[in-house]
């Protein structure tokens, strides 16, 4: 990990404790059960939920070690970290939607040894170690990987789960794995101080406090009423995305860093508090702003001194709004004057320096909780967080030292953002002024000039600091004004565009768009923000089929989702019926009650104060009420109480008529026919073949599907179970007398559900064939490059294919005591033409050729040392081995079998992808290619080759060209 990456959390032993009062010892809480999540960890599990976590949260420690290494005492002494810090083997299942600590017994830590081979190679097998997600709820939160360079030349690298560590945990981590090395090498016991409190106890003492946190975060957010974000970010499509960094360095003579200490220490400031000024300073002459900003920073909670040796995640983050020309809430009563609209930089350093100390005295008030309170407040009014801007002061790394052995630091830039934007000092032998920004939220052009006058703003305040704020450097970057229709029109993904303005609020835009990767409505309203003025920006662009229009070619207003209807003499009111403000008024009572104000119809969710939690929220909210399909996403991209209820009124329309074909309503406890086949994940790529599959042989099915999606299955005249994975319940009873099952669902993220429901079909399971979709991850990577059936797993299983070894054992287990014959079909990358596979293009190593190619960016492949490439299934071939295995007596019953259409190369691969977009990018062979793309496995599936024999239109190129479209 980079000085930057680690910039939240390697500074967290710094003390900022100057002007803050050290909090009383926690409250003794008794030790009644699996212990909470801390705020802190509340949110980064919520992330990981949501798909937003990823690499992003990994905190990886690297060390180049020469010496002799022994080998075995390092094993000891990393497995030793977990014993004396349970939260090291501490993972986070949950119960419902309350997640929890678990802490697993002690156990050895695996210390992989792998050879490093060239540079490159070396340098990509630690990135891909460093970027490995964790799966947080099978744990574990550590893992280990050391690399042999030489004899006695070794990279060791530790990654753990910033769920489990800060900054300030990673000090003591350095001094007790020293000390346990030597310990474990020379066979006597490790000289450490006791460990501090436990992590879990930290954790219930501060949900103890939660009525006194949640009235002080009251107190925080009334001071941050009225504040508004940096104007100089664009607003980031919702969701989970990848969050790019980029980094702008530029050095700082070290005169200039002596000068700023100078100035602090007549301030009586930190070079922190100067650093923070100047950020301040810089982004007001950037944005045009004026005075009135916030900006983020970090704090530790380690005042008490008995937390100083507890390992875990005890950080919060500090909003520090600085207003020299606002309110007389600063130290110095003279910045409260209304006329002060040009302070020098000292003065604006002494009202940093008393908002700082100020944020600081409530630094264990979880911003979270503050977030709650502001509602709308914590967002602007484009959706950008209030906190999308941080300033840190970054201290050198130490290195990780082992005893008798000579370190080095390895930095492992992962390369990702937390932040929009992050202004940052890098103090140290040789300091650096840098910039680093989520490339979504702020171009490199801007970014750039931004470093160049933060920079010479620094120089300039260390050597006069009572110039005026208008005359230190730095100059306006905001964008130029450009209209609506025409950057809408102008993007290539766009056909078709329209606006409608509105009296009283920003304009609404809509787009038809296409191409397989066409850009979404936030992403298309991102791009306008590097246009337009924040005043000018459409509330919302939302995607439609056409654009409604009357005969002389205007928008019809009254067919348009969230526009207000401006219907002509003769047409009905909105969505075609007077019933239809029914919905709006669902939706906007949903708004209210998650959101603390009921919005009018055309409210905006983010303006409203929603976020990726209150929309996931929200949509099961408005699933229970309606009992039609909603995701979280619908309400991402909607945003409006009219658009959502056009939505609903559109999926009540498609459940009505497939009704009308069925001829009556599914049940959703039918008495199985004769022969019945349960399917799960029916409405997903793969079950939905299956489905088509059982139905054309004329097989009774009965589908698990949710409630508000029942209606879908029937169309093909299925008997429909209503049930989720994540109720044992539901799939127990769906399981109830049917002859056979074939299970595909997945949530391919959530592996605690996987195996609950896997358990629970295992529980209601009676008889007949029971036939588990597996995936080809669960081999791991294998010895050799011919991988027969059932061969054994390699040590690099993915969290997802580990999920699926353990349904597979869970299946056998059960299969053991004589209920009927089991199959594990283990497939690898499904291609076919349904929506739901169209993304497997975008995912993995497939996904990196692909964006390349469509971007026409220079591709590099392995070179040629035997076969690499990908190995895939056609849905419609996995499907017929589905069903065929679906059979009593079928010889792939009681096994592990493969169920692969072919193997492609990468260079084929990546020739046809070119071919298909259109793609300039050239094709190049190399050592430093992605590691990920070094896959010579060739999966046998003799088994199954009979339904896996290709029909027309099933060979790799026609299926590769449906999914690009």
């Amino acid at each position: 990990m980079s000085a930057v990456d680690q910039a939240d959390l390697l500074r967290r032993a710094r003390s900022r404790r100057s002007a803050a009062a050290t909090p009383p010892q926690g409250p003794a809480v008794p030790d009644d059960g699996p212990a909470p999540l801390s705020h802190a960890q509340q949110r980064m599990w919520l992330m990981d939920h949501l798909g937003q976590g990823g690499a992003l949260y990994n905190v990886p420690i690297a060390a180049r070690l020469r010496g002799p290494l022994d080998r075995a005492a390092l094993a000891a002494a990393i497995t030793g970290l977990t014993e004396r810090h349970a939260v090291l083997r501490t993972r986070y299942p949950r119960r419902g939607e309350q997640p929890y600590q678990q802490v697993d017994p002690v156990a050895p830590v695996p210390l992989p040894v792998v050879d490093a081979g060239t540079d490159a190679a070396a340098s990509d097998r630690l990135a891909a170690e460093a970027a490995r997600p964790f799966d947080l709820a099978a744990g574990p939160v550590l893992r280990a990987l050391l690399l042999r360079h030489a004899p006695e030349d070794h990279t060791l690298v530790l990654t753990i789960h910033h769920i489990a560590v800060d900054g300030g945990s990673l000090p003591v981590l350095a001094v007790d794995l020293a000390a346990l090395y030597a310990a474990a090498r020379d066979g006597a016991a490790p000289e450490l101080p006791p460990p501090g409190p436990s992590y879990a106890e930290y954790a219930r003492q501060e949900r103890a406090r939660d009525a006194e946190l949640t009235a002080a975060a009251d107190t925080l957010a009334a001071r941050l009423a009225g504040a508004r974000p940096p104007a100089l970010l664009r607003p980031v499509p919702p969701g989970a995305r990848e969050r790019r960094a980029v980094l702008h360095a530029a050095p700082l003579d070290p005169a200039v860093l002596d000068g700023l200490r100078s100035l602090g220490a007549r301030h009586g400031a930190t070079l922190f508090t100067v650093v923070l000024a100047a950020a301040f300073a810089a982004l007001r002459a950037a944005t045009g702003q004026g005075n009135d900003l916030v900006l983020g920073c970090a704090s530790g909670h380690r005042a008490r001194p008995d937390l100083r040796h507890t390992v875990g995640l005890a950080v919060n983050t500090l909003a520090v709004r600085v207003d020299p020309a606002g309110p007389p809430s600063f130290a110095d009563p003279t910045f409260a004057d209304p006329t002060f609209a040009d302070p020098t930089f000292a003065e604006l350093l002494t009202a940093v320096r008393g908002e700082l100390l100020d944020a600081q005295r409530h630094h264990d008030v979880p911003f979270d909780l503050v977030v709650e309170r502001l509602g709308a407040a914590a967002r602007g009014a484009d959706g950008t967080p209030l906190l999308s801007v941080s300033c840190d002061l970054v201290q050198p790394v130490a290195p990780l030292t082992l005893p008798g052995l000579e370190s080095e630091t390895v930095e492992l830039d992962l390369g990702l953002a937390k932040f929009g934007l992050a202004l940052l000092v890098e103090d140290g032998p040789a300091p650096r002024c840098l910039v680093q920004h989520d490339r979504d939220a702020l171009d490199a052009t801007t970014a750039g000039r931004l470093l160049d006058a933060f920079a010479a703003l620094l120089a300039a305040v260390a050597q006069e600091a009572d110039q005026p704020l208008s005359e230190l450097p730095g100059r306006l970057l905001v964008a130029a004004e450009h209209p609506v229709l025409a950057h809408l029109l102008a993007d290539p993904g766009v056909v078709e565009a329209a606006v409608v303005e509105s009296a009283d609020g920003p304009p609404l835009a809509y787009a038809v768009v296409r191409g397989p990767v066409a850009p979404n409505g936030a992403q298309l309203r991102a791009a306008l923000r590097r246009h337009l003025p924040a005043a000018e920006l459409p509330l919302a662009v939302t995607l439609l089929d056409r654009i409604p229009r009357h005969p002389d070619g205007t928008p019809d207003r009254g067919r348009l989702p969230g526009a207000t209807g401006d219907r002509r003499a003769g047409e009905g009111p909105i969505g075609g019926s007077p019933a239809a403000d029914g919905p709006i008024d669902t939706v906007r009572t949903a708004f209210g009650e998650l959101l603390g104000t009921t919005p009018p119809a055309d409210g905006d969710f983010f303006a409203l104060g929603g976020h990726s939690l209150v929309a996931v929220q929200l949509a099961e909210r408005l699933r229970t009420r309606t009992g039609l399909p909603l995701t979280g996403l619908d309400i991402l991209e909607q945003r409006t109480p009219r658009a959502l209820a056009a939505v609903l009124a559109a999926r009540e329309d498609e459940r009505r008529a497939a009704q009308a074909r069925t001829g009556t309503r599914p049940r959703t406890r039918p008495r199985p026919r004769t022969g019945t086949v349960l399917l799960t994940g029916a409405t997903g790529g793969v079950g939905a073949a299956v489905l088509q599959e059982l139905i054309a042989q004329g097989r009774p099915v009965r589908v698990l599907v949710r409630p508000e999606s029942a209606h879908l299955p029937a169309l093909n005249g299925a008997e429909v179970a209503e049930g989720d994975l994540a109720d044992a319940d539901s799939l127990r009873n769906a399981v109830e007398g049917v002859d056979a099952v074939i299970h595909s669902a997945c949530t391919f993220t959530d592996h605690a559900t996987d195996l609950a429901a896997m358990r629970a079909l295992v529980d209601g399971w009676r008889g007949g064939p029971f036939v588990f979709v597996s995936s080809i991850d669960a081999y791991g990577r294998p010895e050799g490059t011919e991988v027969p059936e059932g061969a054994p797993s390699g040590t690099a299983v993915t969290p997802y294919g580990q999920a699926k070894l353990d349904c597979e054992r869970i299946l056998f287990d059960a299969a053991a005591t004589g209920r009927g014959p089991v199959t594990a079909v283990r497939a690898p990358i499904v291609w076919g033409p349904h929506h739901r596979l169209r993304d497997q293009l975008r995912w993995g190593s497939t996904g990196e050729l692909y964006q390349a190619a469509l971007a026409g960016r220079p591709i590099r492949l392995p070179e040629d040392e035997g076969w690499y490439g990908a190995s895939w299934v056609h849905a419609a071939a996995l499907a017929r081995a589905l069903a065929a295995c679906a059979v009593p007596e079928h010889p792939a019953a009681g096994r592990v079998v493969n169920a692969v259409s072919g193997h492609v190369s990468w260079a084929d691969f990546t020739a046809e992808l070119v071919r298909l977009l259109g793609s300039s990018s050239p094709l190049t062979v190399g050592p430093d290619a992605d590691a990920e793309l070094r896959r010579p496995w060739r999966y046998r599936a003799g088994t199954l080759a009979g339904a896996l024999t290709p029909e027309p239109g099933e060979d790799w190129r026609s299926v590769l060209a449906a999914m690009v479209g």
